[in-house]
């Protein structure tokens, strides 16, 4: 008989906020909201510390709405370095119990303690162990859920905040895990939500217990994947620190400091995106990219996409103008634009040369990029700019590259 795995789930407790409150211990007591560049794009609330939730303070919410429910909110600006330099040092503390640590996103992970539980005791032992060294050494808490499986151990970690450890285990999940909201699942995001919900399905056991073949029916291969993961049959191995995971898409989005309305402010948009992008493909050396994915958010927060084929490119420009074809061609909707997305897929190393000498202008493109590249790195992001984005003041400071952190998404 095979062991029953041992799978935590460890979440820094509101990270960027608790990293704020260590550098400036004035601010422990006081609403703090931790945000975007405040200049640059009138600010998004990025993390929140516990008075500031008390106020009724929310994670994404405009700064300008954080301000109207908590008068008295300090506000600073993210310092990623910082948080990076805490996350790391938390992550060594990992590395005492086990070498099967698969991050997700800076302030989560999942640990692997199967082969642990022989040294350090159960899982719920290790976890609490892992939540007291992390408060003692690094100043933060951690909530920690222990389970059988990745999926439960996520789940888990999210009903006991702050500083806490939960487990769900097989013979407690039917009680714990299946009365929660199915959103709760990871990987249900809204709109798979709204699907379960004209489902008659509101709850993770109603997931549970649905009609496996209605479910693969309505949602494709996804309505069998999150069956399963309700009933606990996640499988899904995690991997080794160190271990790399294939890269399939490389991307940005940002959240507009105003909501856009005309399409040159649009089209530049996308050119910042798709510069940042352009580094990071060439930086990836993964090759030219065939197809160009754009995600939509306008001033409701619906949010459409769109992807399609394009000539195999690393060219910002290429990129950008392929994301304002894919614009263009969504269904119109007449309402301004809140967020912007841009990503590239399908790589490919080499590229045969074609008789329209298409290859030979796409290299002499790269090899543009390729220059405005170096000068931003050795005279930063702010050095060089395109003539296009310099038309709008308020567009030409913003520094996507320098000036967010890329999350993994884990919603469907």
């Amino acid at each position: 008989m095979s062991k029953t795995r041992c799978i935590l789930h460890s979440d820094l407790n509101n990270f960027y906020a608790s990293v704020e409150v260590l550098k400036h211990p004035e601010y422990r007591d006081v609403p703090l909201a931790v945000c975007g560049s405040i200049k640059d794009r009138h600010g998004v609330v990025l993390a929140k510390n516990p008075p500031a939730k008390a106020c009724g303070v929310k994670t994404g919410e405009p700064l300008f709405q954080a301000r109207g429910k908590c008068p008295g909110l300090v506000e600073i600006e993210a310092d990623f370095p910082s948080y990076l330099l805490v996350s790391k040092a938390v992550r060594k503390i990992y590395e005492r119990y086990t070498d099967k640590i698969e991050p997700f996103g800076i302030d989560e992970c999942w640990l692997d303690v199967t082969e642990s539980t022989a040294l350090f005791g159960d899982g719920v032992q290790i976890a609490e162990s892992i939540r007291q060294t992390v408060k003692k050494e690094c100043g933060v808490t951690v909530s920690v859920g222990v389970s059988w499986n990745k999926i439960f151990a996520k789940l888990a970690s999210d009903l006991r905040k702050p500083d806490a450890v939960t487990p769900i285990t097989p013979e407690n999940y039917r009680e714990t895990a299946w009365k929660l909201p199915a959103s709760d699942l990871l990987f249900v995001g809204q709109a798979t939500a709204k699907k379960l919900r004209f489902l008659g399905i509101e709850t993770i056991g109603d997931l549970a217990r649905a009609d496996e073949s209605r479910l693969v029916m309505e949602l494709g291969k996804w309505g069998k994947v999150l069956y399963e993961y309700a009933n606990g049959r996640d499988n899904s191995s995690v991997r080794e620190s160190g271990e790399t995971r294939e890269v399939k898409s490389i991307g940005n989005s940002l959240t507009c400091y105003r909501d856009l309305a005309e399409e040159d402010e649009i089209y530049m948009l996308f050119l910042l995106l798709a510069d940042s992008v352009a580094f990071r493909l060439a930086e990836s050396g993964l090759g030219r990219a065939h197809t160009v994915k754009i995600s939509v958010t306008d001033c409701d927060l619906n949010r459409f996409g769109k992807q399609g084929q394009c000539n195999p490119t690393r060219n910002a420009k290429e990129i950008a103008d392929c994301a304002m074809r894919l614009f263009r061609a969504l269904p119109k909707k007449g309402k301004p634009v809140r967020a912007l997305g841009v990503s590239v897929s399908d790589f490919t190393g080499q590229e045969q040369l074609d008789m329209f000498g298409t290859a030979a202008r796409e290299e002499k493109l790269e090899k543009a990029d390729a220059a405005v590249s170096k000068i931003r790195q050795k005279y930063g992001n702010h050095a060089i700019k395109r003539a296009t984005v310099l038309t709008d003041e308020r567009l030409s400071g913003l520094d996507i590259k320098g000036a967010h952190v890329i999350h993994p998404e884990g919603k469907i």
